[in-house]
């Protein structure tokens, strides 16, 4: 007999409607033996099979759906069939796949809302990166990495060192899965603007492919403008700005790796020379925009665009203050006229409380401000409509008045 994961009467509800997380509250009772990412079949309190899923012992979330009405029990093959069913739904609009276009940078697998929880793959110029942050993720990355190869991918690096495996009962897992090995940068080219991405120690797969649109929507704002990016990594936003025509840029960041990269990706776009002033800090945001306050610094462009401040509901209130410190901060240091870009990736923060977070710290600033844009994830990082929790990144542009 499968193992069998018994719902508490009332409790199915939710993967009637598709929902892929069920909750450990949720749960009756297992019969059969289980293990950390066990095919599991999902029963309601009478018995009947709602689908199948992969079952996490240590994790609040206990069972990840995979499949939906107990059609089929997932294999291997299955698990290899979604992976190129997420592929081929990023064809590009020639019908070619997206992992044989060279220098694209695309996320090909979005978790949860390519039915496959847990699961990210980013592909830049034909290499792809792994993130396996569930139990159920981690026992199927073989198959899934046969179907990147089979697919045409180069060669597949795991970059499973997320702190959500922690909750899983997984260690943090970095290095090579199928193919060959990745070189030490690869790079991609976005709008015009080319960026070198390192996979192995970057930030998430090595690069903000999430911030696509968004990086296009400052980059018609730049023009003329003095801009500073921060939180700027390896200068997404400030590139963006420059290649827009802004006066001047400064990427602001605490990592001087992340800001060596930064200068060569500037040196890349624009191998004759910046066309505007640049300037590349070393330092705590935090830190350095008090500092400007205090020096009666002024910027017509400011990009906010800070890392995961709560990966929890518990963790919120926190980074609320957080938030409303930079954005504060950021406001005082505006021209009349200036935009700020300010971004939150926390999907544990609703884009109401967000916009709430801003109007506070308006309000604390003594300046009025028009919402002028809004942005989420760039497309290739979709939000199933069953799963809502898909969207965690929210992006306004505000105008100072």
């Amino acid at each position: 007999m499968n193992t069998q994961v018994i719902l508490k009467n009332g409790r199915e509800h939710s993967v009637e409607h598709r929902h892929p997380w069920i909750f450990s509250g949720a749960v009756d009772r297992t019969e059969g033996p289980v293990e950390t990412g066990t095919t599991v079949e999902v029963r309601s309190s009478r018995g009947v099979l709602l689908g199948y899923g992969s079952y996490s012992p240590n994790s609040q979330i206990r069972v990840r759906m995979l499949e939906f009405g107990g059609r089929q029990e997932p294999d291997a093959g299955y698990v290899k069939s979604l992976t190129a069913a997420a592929i081929s739904r990023r064809c590009l609009p020639d019908g070619s796949s997206p992992i044989a276009a060279a220098g694209r940078g695309t996320r090909l697998a979005h978790g949860e809302s390519d039915a496959l929880p847990g699961v990210v793959v980013d592909c830049y110029d034909g290499w792809c990166v792994t993130q396996f942050s569930s139990a159920g993720a981690e026992r199927w990355k073989t198959a899934i990495a046969e179907a990147l190869m089979e697919n045409g991918a180069k060669g597949v690096y795991d970059r499973s060192d997320v702190d959500s495996r922690k909750r899983e009962g997984l260690e943090e897992h970095r290095g090579n899965l199928a193919g060959a090995e990745p070189p030490e940068t690869i790079e991609i080219t976005e709008n015009g603007m080319r960026f070198l991405v390192d996979v192995r120690n970057g930030h998430k797969t090595g690069f903000y492919l999430d911030q696509r649109e968004a990086r296009a929507l400052v980059r018609e704002h730049a023009a003329g403008r003095h801009a500073l990016n921060c939180f700027s990594y390896t200068g997404g936003f400030g590139l963006a700005c420059a290649a827009g025509g802004a006066k001047s840029v400064i990427n602001l960041d605490l990592s001087r790796p992340a800001l060596d990269l930064a200068e060569r990706n500037f040196a890349l776009t624009f191998p004759g020379g910046c066309p505007c002033e640049t300037g590349f800090e070393c330092a705590d945001v935090f830190k350095q925009l008090r500092l400007y306050r205090d020096q009666g610094r002024k910027f017509g462009l400011i990009v906010l665009d800070p890392p995961k401040f709560a990966d929890t509901k518990s963790q919120l209130m926190r980074a609320a203050r957080g938030y409303k410190d930079i954005n504060l901060l950021a406001m005082k240091l505006l021209e009349p006229g200036g935009i700020l870009a300010t971004f939150s990736c926390s999907g544990a923060m609703s884009a109401e409380f967000f916009d709430t977070i801003c109007r506070e710290a308006a309000f604390d600033a003594k300046r009025p401000f028009q919402i002028i844009g809004r942005t989420r994830q760039a497309a290739d990082h979709p939000v199933s409509l069953d799963f809502p929790e898909g969207l965690y990144l929210k992006g306004t542009l505000l105008r100072a008045m």
